[in-house]
């Protein structure tokens, strides 16, 4: 083959690829959330998967996926197509963390995927049922100390925001808590609501209802600030220096997906987060803070954030069996 055979056909190729960009899409779009419905990853694919599918003229259509450690989601877009029509919206603990724990046991690895767009991020708050002996991280400390692994809390399984949270707070302060691990948030949710379990790190957004109605109290947020539509919760670092705990839901696509199309997405993801009356109508509402920048802005924090709870994970032994 002629090296201007080769330059041809590489050329054809470059173009066909940027053509197909420039096409896509011309069929549904699948978004994978790997959490239960009602959970904020489920809510933002919902949210942004309807304004794609009206500036795309194409249905978006929201799948769920909980479960596994986020391994049952991850399979589904790992066993997809490379070509942009298998979308995956999570925590970013799925590429962030859950691979530490698992130390090569993954049914998956980042690596699987290429970061494409962030679409929200939120300070993690710790909210407890009213029937707890704590009305502040101080007094929580201070119980947990007193009775080593008697305070229970819940999470979304195994590795997932609201676990890690708890586990930095562990790690930061010397104390003891047990873990109680659910398949979805929600389920953990309405076991603290019910007194059932007594805590839990949790974005915000799905609790301020009940925190309102005085059925759950919030005993500090993992922000560097204080969150305007928690007026009055303080934050944990005023008691724990350097506290800071938050989770983000990017969206991932398969890898090998052509970079014309990550591109693509994620420009048309980022006007949506973006746009002032959407942050008024759905972000703000439930405190969360838009995620912008390009895809390889968001690799550059997943990156950050993974070797920050690579360290953690390492330090304090953690594993999943």
């Amino acid at each position: 083959m002629t090296i201007w055979l080769r330059m041809l056909l590489i050329s054809a190729a470059l173009m066909s690829t940027s053509a197909f960009a420039q096409t896509y899409p011309t069929r549904s779009v699948t978004i994978i959330a790997a959490t239960t419905p009602g959970s904020l990853p489920d809510l933002l694919a919902r949210a942004v998967g309807q304004r794609l599918s009206q500036k795309w003229g194409q249905p978006v259509v929201i799948e769920n996926r909980a479960g596994g450690g986020y391994a049952i989601a991850a399979s589904a877009v790992t066993n997809a197509a490379s070509d942009g029509y298998t979308l995956l919206v999570s925590e970013a603990a799925l590429y962030t963390i859950q691979p530490h724990l698992l130390k090569g046991r993954s049914a998956y690895a980042p690596n699987d995927f290429v970061p494409v767009s962030g679409t929200a991020s939120v300070p993690l708050a710790f909210v407890a049922h009213p029937s707890l002996e704590a009305n502040s991280i101080r007094d929580l400390i201070a119980l947990a100390k007193a009775k080593p692994g008697a305070l229970n809390y819940g999470t979304a399984g195994p590795g997932t925001a609201p676990h890690m949270a708890m586990a930095l707070l562990e790690s930061m302060t010397r104390i003891k808590l047990t873990a109680v691990h659910y398949r979805g948030i929600s389920q953990a949710i309405n076991d603290l609501l019910a007194g059932h379990i007594p805590l839990l790190a949790i974005g915000p957004s799905t609790v301020i209802p009940a925190i309102k109605a005085g059925r759950l109290k919030i005993l500090g947020v993992g922000s560097s600030q204080p969150i305007p539509e928690l007026k009055g919760a303080p934050t944990v670092a005023e008691t724990v220096p350097g506290f800071e705990v938050s989770v983000s839901f990017p969206i991932f696509a398969r890898t090998g997906t052509p970079r014309e199309i990550v591109a693509k997405i994620n420009t048309d993801v980022q006007q949506i987060v973006r746009d002032p009356e959407f942050q008024k109508q759905f972000l703000q509402p439930q405190a969360l803070q838009p995620m912008v920048g390009s895809p390889e802005q968001l690799a550059s924090i997943l990156a950050s954030e993974s070797g920050k709870w690579q360290k953690l994970i390492r330090d304090a032994n953690l594993t999943i069996e």
